[in-house]
């Protein structure tokens, strides 16, 4: 007799019963009901196992077992790997699916505290108080930045007042300050992403549930990360064509000049300092200055790394155009594991969606619109403010929808999202919807349709 040998099986379980380790391959309701984008993935978080729980009755897990053992409630055949850890939506165009390890013993997993923040207010309630600590953020990093390029000390207590204030706003709803940050200005790049990487960090932060303070802690070095530049001669920095390898060398000092500024500031940016040294380090160890590998990282570097790329692609710089949120994020899911932290690239993945607050959508039946706020949910639908009727004229009045209710176009269509196009297209800027205070939450389904002279504003 041979010695026995193993096939992989799926096994449905009770929500209930879900433990660490589990490699989850299927649920109860098609993937897209859902706000996961793998589709199949390995537990690796509590998190993961309360949002199973909120969302199926029952799954799907795969696992392996001897011949010479009976299966335990064994269901259908075994699915192929290549079928495990497709993003939904946008990775549907057959990317390598992602490396996990198949079902193995559970390790011992450090206890940790997370939060689990639900959100106070609507984006609409919230956008306007939004506004104004997005603008006296803007203005505290530009003032930042200038100061310390011609030599200032940096004004630790400003920054900390606006970096609690974006998180105060962060925690009450993040859909509203995500959406201010789509709003991209080439000629203030540097400061707009100092205090888009804040934000975006808040948010993430929120999202993995570290405890307020850590979220604060994090903002604070997302805004602070890239001090470093003031120290970068401007016609290197401004540079719109590609750096000599000089050029870049003296563009990689920027890490080097942050940790100085800030050690010489104040004892309490320690992670601020480790932040601003170490967040071009890469988890290969292939990034700079000092070459880490990811166990080397500090965690809150790995955190900022991946919100500083996905910012970088998604906003107009003097060399590049911003792309698509979609584009960013195909990048990430690309180098996770060899750049960015594989875990964490994956959650920012989910955090952002594929259509993020901001994001300009056209639908299948042509219309376009303006994504207002996400589901946490339910990310793959958000709600959406149409603006634009099938032939890109001006729908009036403007109309508001919640695509989680089905709502149905005048063909009797259930709408949905084909495409997300850049800010401008068909003359849709949303600085200029954000101006006119029309950017609100979804009304309710009875009273579907509002416009500029509806809101009273």
């Amino acid at each position: 007799m041979g010695s026995p040998h193993q096939e992989i099986v799926e096994t449905r379980i009770d929500v209930a019963e879900l433990a660490l380790g589990m490699h989850v391959v299927r649920l109860d309701k098609p993937w897209e009901d859902t706000n996961f984008l793998l589709q199949g993935f390995v537990i690796r978080d509590p998190s993961e196992i309360d949002a199973l729980r909120a969302q199926c009755d029952f799954v799907f897990i795969e696992g392996r077992i001897e011949h010479t053992i009976a299966p335990r409630r064994t269901t259908e055949a075994p699915r192929p790997k290549s079928a495990t850890a497709r993003l939904a939506g946008f990775f549907r165009r057959g990317q390598s699916p992602k490396k996990t390890a198949e079902t193995q013993p559970q390790q011992p997993v450090a206890p940790r505290k997370r939060v689990t923040y639900i959100n106070k207010v609507s984006t609409g309630e919230e956008i306007s108080t939004a506004v104004v600590r997005f603008e006296d953020a803007q203005k505290t990093a530009k003032a930042i930045m200038s100061g310390l390029r011609i030599g200032r000390a940096l004004d630790l207590n400003n920054a900390r007042t606006v970096v609690n204030q974006c998180v105060d706003s962060v925690l009450r709803n993040e859909n509203a300050l995500l959406l201010l940050t789509k709003i991209k200005h080439q000629d203030e790049y540097t400061a707009e992403h100092c205090i888009n990487v804040s934000i975006l960090c808040a948010a993430f932060g929120k999202h993995l549930g570290l405890l307020e303070g850590e979220i604060r802690t994090l903002a604070l070095c997302g805004l602070l990360h890239d001090v470093g530049k003031t120290r970068i001669p401007n016609d290197v920095l401004n540079k719109p064509g590609a750096l000599t390898p000089k050029e870049f060398d003296i563009m990689r000092q920027h890490t080097t000049h942050g940790r100085s500024i800030l050690m010489s500031v104040s004892h309490s940016l320690n992670t601020a300092v480790d932040v601003a040294f170490s967040h071009h380090e890469r988890m290969d160890g292939q990034g700079y200055p000092r070459g880490l590998k990811a166990q080397q990282i500090p965690y809150f570097a790995k955190l900022v790394s991946l919100v500083d790329t996905y910012d970088a692609i998604t906003s107009t710089r003097v060399y590049d155009k911003g792309r698509a949120s979609m584009q960013a994020l195909e990048i990430i899911h690309k180098h996770r594991g060899s750049q960015f932290d594989e875990e964490l690239a994956d959650a920012f993945i989910q955090m952002i969606g594929v259509y993020p607050p901001g994001s300009i959508v056209e639908m299948l039946n042509g219309e376009v619109g303006i994504i207002v706020e996400s589901h946490p949910k339910h990310k793959l639908k958000p709600k959406v403010l149409m603006v634009r009727e099938a032939d890109k004229t001006l729908m009036v009045p403007y109309k508001s929808l919640d695509l989680m209710t089905s709502p149905q176009d005048s063909a009797g269509n259930a709408y949905q999202i084909a495409r997300e196009v850049p800010d401008g297209t068909h003359d849709i800027v949303l600085q200029d919807f954000v101006d006119q205070g029309l950017i609100v939450s979804a009304p309710p389904v009875e009273d579907p349709d509002i416009g500029p002279d509806d809101l009273g504003w």
